[in-house]
C-alpha cells in the first residue's frame, strides 16, 4: 500500500493471533535485565507514565537508533492483545478535540481519570523523516503499568542490534537492505466501536 493509500489514523503493528509487539527504550541498567529475564526489574518506575509504541521506525525516531543518552537499549516487547485492547479501551487522547471531548474541562476531567493515553504521530521513513499518516503512542499509567509489567507481558527482547544493523544499512545507501531487515508491520484488526474515540 502507498503512502497515498494509506488512513490516517491506523494501528500497524507486528501481531499474532494471540499478541501484539510494542517497542521501548531504556538505559541498559533498566533494558538489558528485561530482556533476559522477561519482565522489567524492581528498579523500573511502575509510578510513571510508559510510552509503548507498535512501529518500529517511530521508535528510532524517538531513540535516535539507541544512541540517545537513557535510550540505549531498544526492547520489543510481545504483549497479549487483550491486555493492548483493554488499554485502547480505556485511553483518552492526549489533546483536545471539540468535536470528541465537548469542552475542555470535560476532555481534562476524562484524561485524569483514564489510565492510558493516546497520541497519534507522523510514522517515519527509513531516513526518520515524517510520512503524512500516523503511528499510535499509548502511554500506560497507574492500573495500565501495573497490568503491562505483570499480566500482559509474553516476552521481551533485546532488539538493539538490529537498529544498529538497519542504521548501518541505511546510513550506507541500502535502503533496500534495510527495508527487508525491518520488523513485519501489518494492520492491526481493532473494531471501529475501539478506535472511535480515539482519532484525532
Amino acid at each position: 500500500m502507498n503512502d497515498q493509500q494509506e488512513p490516517k489514523f491506523r494501528i500497524r503493528a507486528r501481531h499474532t493471533e494471540s499478541t501484539v509487539t510494542v517497542y521501548q527504550a531504556y538505559r541498559p541498567e533498566i533494558g538489558r535485565p528485561a530482556a533476559r529475564n522477561g519482565r522489567f526489574p524492581a528498579s523500573w518506575k511502575r509510578d510513571r507514565m510508559t510510552w509503548i509504541k507498535p512501529s518500529f521506525l517511530w521508535m528510532m525516531y524517538r531513540c535516535g537508533w539507541g544512541a540517545k543518552e537513557g535510550q540505549e537499549t531498544v526492547l520489543a516487547v510481545e504483549i497479549s492483545r487483550e491486555g493492548f485492547l483493554w488499554a485502547l479501551r480505556n485511553a483518552c487522547l492526549s489533546h483536545h478535540v471539540p468535536a470528541l471531548h465537548g469542552d475542555s474541562a470535560a476532555w481534562k476531567r476524562q484524561l485524569r481519570r483514564a489510565p492510558a493515553r493516546v497520541q497519534w504521530d507522523p510514522e517515519r521513513d527509513l531516513h526518520l523523516n515524517p510520512l503524512p499518516y500516523r503511528s499510535l503512542q499509548l502511554g500506560l499509567a497507574g492500573q495500565a503499568a501495573a497490568r503491562y509489567a505483570d499480566d500482559w507481558i509474553v516476552g521481551i527482547e533485546d532488539v538493539t542490534p538490529l537498529a544498529s544493523e538497519v542504521h548501518a544499512l541505511v546510513r550506507a545507501g541500502e535502503l533496500q537492505r534495510a527495508a527487508g531487515l525491518l520488523p513485519e508491520e501489518r494492520p492491526y484488526p481493532v473494531d471501529e466501536d475501539v478506535l472511535a474515540h480515539l482519532r484525532a
